[in-house]
């Protein structure tokens, strides 16, 4: 049965991509304005998924976003990667399907000047709560000897927390590019101390841009879902190719001046060393432990479990979880399973 559902859906899934079927919507969130969650409006301006109707929504407000998920008001949600074990605690609708890009520096810890790691005890330091800032600045500050509640925690997003910096408010703050450019060009002696970069951050792989998908959309409509994956890895792949051209949509989509999207996903085609590492397919697919071979960055073959449960770890410690989750119900390498047997491959490599 299990072998006659499964061809089935592989058969369903080639037709939808060769346009068998009429145009299937498929509502798309943003957790925040972000170079790396717009791939499938590039499918979308591209037509590169002609069979699918995307419809893109930038939340910035990640809890929002992934209460719309949960909700089924979206079916796809671009975010990271710490949510996961609070949804499954939560048994909210949703669930991880693919690594997308590991956070290769565009994560930092800002300080104020004149401000070092041993003098914020007593200090207001500035995170977004249950996001990935406050998970970057929890780990820093444990490798810092600082105790998490000898701080006060001021729960605020990257760019939010530019201002207050500059005032004097903050001792410290999570932010990225091109935030941190702007905070240190407005604020002399401000400088950043730690970002996902340094091996000890990038290793455990908790700091990743992920997608998500509504369990439903996923039970009920599981060819588009297989069709959309797809979809946001031939946008990759475009983006490889037309690097300048591709950019120039991210800009377009996001708002954003050319420069900023380029100091995010740099101009190679693959990574930018204090910005993102784009993932091709196979690296995906390695992380989910549905292809041969190991990814890249040090990050573990099928993985994903494992980050799971190193988030879960880390938010117990900081107060936010209470209790330890399965981690494996928090994804599900089913579809990239599905795209690996119907012989999808990429791989995708920095340009000179």
């Amino acid at each position: 049965m299990k072998n006659t559902f499964a061809a089935a859906t592989l058969a369903a899934t080639i037709a939808l991509s060769s346009g068998a079927f009429a145009a299937e919507k498929v509502k798309v969130g943003l957790c925040v304005s972000w170079p790396g969650y717009s791939s499938l409006e590039v499918a979308k301006q591209k037509n590169l998924a002609p069979d699918l109707e995307i419809e893109n929504t930038i939340f910035d407000d990640p809890v929002g976003a992934h209460s719309a998920l949960a909700a089924g008001q979206i079916d796809v949600l671009y975010c990271t990667s710490e949510y996961t074990p609070i949804a499954v605690e939560q048994g909210t609708n949703e669930v991880m399907v693919t690594f997308l890009n590991p956070s290769y520096g565009v994560d930092q810890i800002a300080l104020a000047p004149n401000v070092e790691p041993k003098d914020l005890p007593g200090k207001k330091i500035a995170a977004p709560q249950a996001y990935i800032g406050q998970l970057l600045m929890g780990v820093w500050l444990d490798s810092q000897g600082i105790k998490y509640d000898s701080v006060e925690w001021v729960n605020l997003n990257a760019d939010e927390a530019v201002g207050p910096m500059v005032s004097g408010d903050l001792a410290a703050a999570y932010e990225y590019e091109p935030w941190v450019s702007k905070l240190t060009e407005s604020l002399k002696g401000s400088r950043a101390v730690a970002t996902s970069a340094d091996p000890v951050f990038l290793k455990t792989g908790i700091f990743m841009d992920v997608l998500y998908m509504n369990k439903t959309f996923i039970a009920e409509r599981r060819p588009v879902a297989v069709a959309t994956l797809k979809a946001l890895f031939q946008a990759v792949q475009a983006w490889h190719d037309d690097t300048p051209g591709i950019n120039q949509v991210y800009a377009d989509f996001l708002k954003w001046p050319v420069p900023d999207v380029e100091s995010v996903v740099g101009t190679n085609g693959k990574d930018l060393k204090g910005g993102n590492y784009t993932y091709d397919f196979d690296e995906a697919a390695r992380s989910c432990g549905v292809l041969d071979g190991e990814p890249p960055l040090g990050i573990a073959r099928d993985g994903m479990r494992d980050t799971v449960a190193l988030i879960n770890d880390w938010w117990v410690k900081l107060g936010l979880m209470k209790t330890k989750i399965d981690p494996a119900k928090g994804v599900d390498c089913s579809l990239m399973a599905e795209l690996v047997k119907a012989g999808f491959r990429q791989e995708i490599k920095a340009r000179e």
